[in-house]
């Protein structure tokens, strides 16, 4: 296998981003059709889809299964709503699903922590949400070095870049990014909190995240584990980066028993293809989303080739 052939379904903000990262820098990952539900003039996405040498196609599901002999993989980036109706389809069609939204169909996925590890049986995963992938991850470094008893995020991202979804959604985020840190992440116990910011101009995406581990940790090593992974998530979310280093904090008015708290934060910029810099929150989940495709590709071509590691 060359590269991953692929589809993206929802010609939206998120599958135009999408679409640019692709056409930008996929390497393992072409573009073969961008699918909406609406007539092509009625639709920008579909539009920049043509004028970049994108196949389109405006029937949706059907749509799909027009080229489904020529895609080997689908992005969804419509709604939970709708990728419920679409998963069964992708699966009779033997169409792998990446899902953007929040239906959460197949196991969570952050790809520098657990896409290795997917069973070969499983053919939709969920991208859990934008606080989930800048902070799973790094839950999950600290977790490494010592076991996290419990995690806290909270994600603050430009009121600009909150949509109507986001804001109809708050009660979802909330709980998906907590059980994607623990699944995940490796705590086992989470909380995630998000804050929308008027501020103008807009702000980036930050997130804090604080861990609870065992008294006497190894801060060397914790910072050494975190700073591999932020390594590793700007391979494929360029504008990622830690401006807060782990660091110990005691005064956050918990009781700890044998424990203590360590401080770490992030902020995302995003890349600007299609969506503003500051909506880093929006692009991480496109940068992870694709970062995921790219990943499979190698997983694949090394099972046909017999690699085993």
């Amino acid at each position: 296998m060359d590269k991953i052939r692929t589809a993206i379904v929802g010609p939206g903000n998120i599958g135009s981003d999408l679409m640019y990262k692709i056409l930008d820098r996929g390497q393992k990952v072409s573009l073969e059709a961008m699918v909406g539900i609406y007539p092509v003039e009625q639709s920008e996405g579909l539009q920049a889809a043509q004028a970049n040498g994108v196949d389109v196609g405006t029937d949706g599901i059907a749509s799909v299964r027009a080229i489904a002999d020529d895609v080997d993989l689908v992005f969804e980036a419509t709604s939970a709503k709708i990728h419920e109706s679409h998963a069964p389809t992708y699966d009779e069609l033997g169409l792998f699903a990446v899902d953007m939204t929040p239906a959460a169909i197949g196991p969570f996925v952050a790809p520098t922590v657990n896409i290795d590890a997917l069973s070969e049986d499983v053919m939709n995963v969920n991208m859990i949400t934008c606080g989930g992938q800048a902070t799973i991850p790094i839950v999950n470094a600290i977790d490494q070095v010592s076991s996290v008893h419990y995690a806290e995020i909270i994600a603050t991202i430009s009121s600009d870049s909150a949509g109507p979804g986001t804001r109809q959604n708050i009660d979802e985020f909330t709980q998906t990014t907590a059980a994607g840190l623990e699944e995940v992440g490796g705590a086992d116990n989470a909380k995630a909190i998000i804050v929308l910011n008027p501020a103008e101009p807009p702000i980036l995406n930050r997130c804090t995240i604080y861990t609870q581990v065992a008294d006497g940790t190894d801060l060397d090593a914790v910072r050494e584990s975190v700073s591999r992974m932020a390594e590793t998530i700007q391979s494929y979310v360029p504008g990622y980066k830690l401006t807060l280093e782990p660091m110990v904090k005691h005064d956050l008015g918990v009781e700890l028993e044998e424990s203590e708290v360590i401080t770490t934060m992030v902020e995302v910029e995003g890349e600007g293809q299609h969506l503003p810099e500051y909506a880093g929150n929006l692009d991480i989940m496109t940068s992870a989303a694709l970062g995921t495709a790219e990943r499979l590709a190698t997983n694949w071509t090394e099972r046909a080739e017999g690699v085993v590691r």
